[in-house]
């Protein structure tokens, strides 16, 4: 990993196509309910800031492990927030 601004431009990327893409789904269906499109919004925002507060942790030992785990666990939590939006 180059740094840590890319992590965070990564995070930012990532989970603001997901938001995005919630909302084409809720522009495309406005017949149906958005009550479990706007928990997956929800969810994605607390993703954001979760991963957030773990890349600005300044008490870490091993630096590079705990990056490589926040990235880790950032492509995970995004391809879950995928398959829900696809099961909309």
């Amino acid at each position: 990993m180059s740094n840590i601004r890319n992590l965070k431009k990564d995070i930012n990327y990532v989970l603001g196509d997901i938001i995005e893409a919630v909302y084409v789904w809720e522009y495309a269906n406005t017949d149906k309910d958005t009550k479990k499109s706007e928990a997956i919004i929800d969810e994605a925002i607390s993703t954001f800031d979760t991963l957030i507060t773990k890349v600005n942790d300044k008490s870490v030992e091993n630096k590079k492990a705990h990056f490589k785990a926040i990235n880790t666990e950032l492509e995970t939590t995004g391809r879950a927030l995928i398959e829900k939006i696809n099961q909309l």
